[in-house]
């Protein structure tokens, strides 16, 4: 059984910093590579895990286990291309080395990122995680600090934040009382660690590039969507309004917003879908069931929470009785009459989705039978 023990190196220090392309394999070379990091930046953590790596190949070679140390790193100016050229090396070396089980060794969070690229290829055993021990006394505190100036990304994401509460929290105090002031600051650092914690900055990042292209590529979807955006705000403006009219309280008022802009929003939702299948049966690639179960769902929703709204509103506010065909209807049959619709929409579109697949794998397999005759009588043979 032989082992590979990985150094991963996602930022593509070792590419950087010491010129070396990687993958390198064995004892010897990664043992050179250890000197030339060294020497290119004795300050760079990867020089620490380069050595554990050697660390950890040799105590298996001690334990009577055959052990390949390798180093991959990415490449590229983005995390995909760099995963990419990642995943590229590493099948490089699986390639050249018989190996059967993988040891990762990570320095950083960033790297950690990585071990699922490793887990699709190989089962990995263990992951081991260097960690650098620090003097713990002020000049290291210092020292510290000063490198985590000098990360660009760090800054943008910590001293930015805490720099615009602090200019805030003075204007706040004279305005309001420490209470509010104190609320608000906490509020907008809470709200910032949100926006960096779920990712919403790489969503906003790629959002230009992917209008762009939207725009470039003629997708009748940015015109829906752009549709979609003013017939939402036209819901959410009559919606106010009809809250704002409303005297029967928080509760009747929130129903009547509910009741006067869900139709709004149900439209705006099968105009965005609409473009969306559009752009699908467009592009003649086939259309996906859930483009089109979206128009049926959206309504079937739309219908429903209406249906609901509605007969809050009956109940509470007084509201006069739906009639249907000139027959007065109570609000339980006015609301049954909408979840029953609801879910008549929503059948259908399943069923329109289910016929469309069922046309769409019998085209699929005619053509294949036209390309391969010989499968198609096997198929028949078979039956």
């Amino acid at each position: 059984m032989t082992t590979l023990v990985l150094c991963v190196d996602r930022s593509n220090d070792v590419g950087r910093k010491a010129g070396v392309a990687t993958p390198v394999v064995g004892w010897e070379a990664v043992r050179s590579l250890v000197t030339d990091l060294g020497l290119a930046d004795p300050e760079d953590a990867g020089v620490n895990c380069l050595l554990e790596s050697l660390h950890v190949a040799r105590q298996l070679s001690d334990g009577g286990e055959e052990a390949v140390v390798a180093v991959v790193s990415g490449d590229g100016d983005s995390p995909v291309r760099a995963d990419r050229a990642l995943a590229a090396q590493l099948d490089e070396v699986c390639a050249a080395h018989e190996v059967e089980s993988a040891i990762v060794v990570i320095d950083s969070a960033g790297d950690e990122r990585a071990v699922p690229i490793v887990e699709s290829r190989l089962p990995v055993d263990s992951v081991d995680r260097v960690v650098v021990r620090q003097a713990r006394d002020l000049e290291s505190t210092y020292y510290l600090l000063k490198q985590f100036m000098a990360d660009e990304e760090l800054r943008e994401t910590v001293l930015v934040p805490v720099g615009i509460g602090l200019i805030i929290l003075p204007v706040l105090l004279l305005q309001f009382s420490t209470t509010v002031a104190l609320a608000g600051v906490a509020s907008l650092l809470g709200a910032t660690l949100l926006y960096y914690g779920l990712g919403v900055d790489e969503v906003v990042e790629r959002t230009p590039e992917r209008a762009r292209e939207a725009l470039y590529s003629g997708q009748v979807a940015v015109v829906t969507y752009v549709v979609a955006l003013g017939l939402t705000l036209v819901g959410v403006f009559l919606g106010g309004l009809g809250a704002s009219a409303s005297t029967e309280g928080e509760f009747v008022a929130a129903m009547r917003f509910v009741y006067d802009s869900v139709p709004w929003l149900a439209v705006a939702a099968l105009t965005a879908s609409l473009g969306r299948l559009l752009d699908e049966l467009i592009r003649d690639e086939g259309v996906r069931t859930s483009y089109l179960n979206l128009p049926f769902g959206a309504l079937a929703v739309g219908l429903v929470v209406r249906g609901f709204a509605g007969y809050f509103l009956e109940r509470e506010a007084g509201w006069g009785a739906l009639e249907l065909l000139g027959v007065p209807l109570s609000p339980v049959q006015r609301l049954a009459l909408f979840i029953a619709g609801g879910l008549v929409l929503a059948l259908v579109g399943v069923r329109v989705a289910t016929s469309v697949s069922d046309e769409t794998l019998d085209e699929v397999i005619d053509d294949e039978a036209e390309t391969n005759p010989g499968a198609g009588n096997r198929r028949g043979g078979g039956d």
